[in-house]
């Protein structure tokens, strides 16, 4: 499947439906008054977070929806039928925002979540609404109100707890398929991946987290170079970054360390918060570094990097250092996790609505 993370889509909710005039007309009841019932409503267009979904590829092709206008008030009392509503599915993760003003109007995070993204005009007011003591028989009507019409973008960042940085042909799809249930593209050229990968790690029962493995980075990525740059967005809700560093460059004059400082600048430059995000150095492909070296190869790259963080040791071909990486990481997450939320039972943003939340939604008139 196609990997689509934005996309500009319009919307129209229903128009609601006119009001009538119609009077009684039964036998032995000359001046029976009016009976013009109402208008229904238009169609609402709902919104709903799809965990099965991880792509707007959905929308690339379609991107013109409406719902039904309100069925027309009609005589005896009869009030229309409100117009069929609409139900978008999206990625969990996608951000809807207004294309003419640019402002965010919702953000989808939580799975089974329902928002109304446009309403369905109401229904207009049929003769029998106008009744009174000196309008005996009104013969005024009300049209339906229109449906509110939307043209918005569509953006998805990936709800990942760890993404995956660094330079092309590091390593990071090897790494994502050593420690997850992602199967990206593996090959020995540059640019293999070419859109963002997800993998679910297991670390034990009920214990996991998802990883975000992102194309490479290139120096100049923030102002458009490359591939990576499309995609730094996906970064921005992670917990954590892994910064993936190729210890074996297949060429002897490509230095690590320069590497890995040409992909911090990168990151400053597009996102000063993404720069100060938890940041774990992976050395990778140590397996290629003979044994005798391998200390004194990473005591130098440390030295001039000039970093004093967690610094993990492996090879992710051979899945050596892989298995402490995983519970380093899942318990750091944990911990992050738990500074940063309160107690699900207490706090509302961990309770997932119920399948019955759109069937509620509709009959509240939301």
């Amino acid at each position: 499947m196609k990997f689509v993370d934005e996309v500009s889509i319009d919307i129209a909710a229903g128009d609601g439906g006119n009001g009538c005039v119609s009077f009684r007309h039964e036998k032995y009841k000359e001046f029976g008054g009016p009976n013009g019932g109402d208008g229904g409503r238009g169609g609402h267009v709902f919104a709903i977070a799809d965990s099965n979904l991880n792509t707007l590829v959905d929308f690339r092709y379609t991107r013109k929806f409406e719902a039904k206008r309100g069925q027309h008030g009609m005589g005896s009392d009869m009030f229309g039928a409100a117009g069929d509503d609409i139900v978008l599915k999206m990625p969990v993760g996608t951000i809807i925002t207004d294309s003419e003003t640019g402002d965010v109007l919702f953000e989808l995070l939580v799975p089974g979540e329902v928002i109304t993204i446009a309403k369905g005009g109401d229904g207009g007011f049929g003769n029998m609404r106008f009744k009174s003591a000196i309008n005996r028989a009104p013969r005024q009507k009300t049209p339906g109100w229109p449906g509110e019409r939307r043209s918005l973008k569509l953006e998805l960042k990936v709800l990942a707890d760890v993404g995956l940085l660094g330079m092309p042909n590091a390593g990071k799809s090897t790494l994502i398929t050593a420690i997850s249930n992602a199967r990206p593209r593996i090959a020995d050229y540059p640019f293999t991946t070419l859109h963002p990968n997800l993998g679910v790690v297991r670390v034990g029962p009920e214990q996991s987290f998802v990883v975000a493995d992102l194309p490479g980075l290139i120096e100049g990525a923030a102002e458009g170079a490359g591939l990576g740059h499309l995609f730094l967005r996906h970064l921005q809700r992670t917990r954590l970054l892994l910064h993936v560093i190729d210890m074996a460059p297949f060429d002897d004059s490509i230095d690590p360390v320069a590497q890995a400082k040409a992909i911090l600048g990168e990151l400053k430059k597009y996102d000063a918060a993404l720069f100060e995000k938890p940041r774990w150095l992976v050395l990778n492909k140590l397996d290629m570094v003979p044994a005798e070296e391998r200390a004194v190869k990473v005591k130098d790259f440390l030295k001039r990097m000039r970093y004093k963080g967690p610094v993990f040791e492996i090879s992710a071909l051979t899945h050596e250092g892989c298995e402490q990486l995983v519970r380093d990481v899942f318990q750091h997450i944990q911990v992050q996790h738990t500074a940063e939320h309160p107690p699900a039972e207490t706090d509302p943003r961990f309770i997932v609505p119920a399948p019955t939340a759109l069937k509620d939604a509709k009959s509240e008139g939301v």
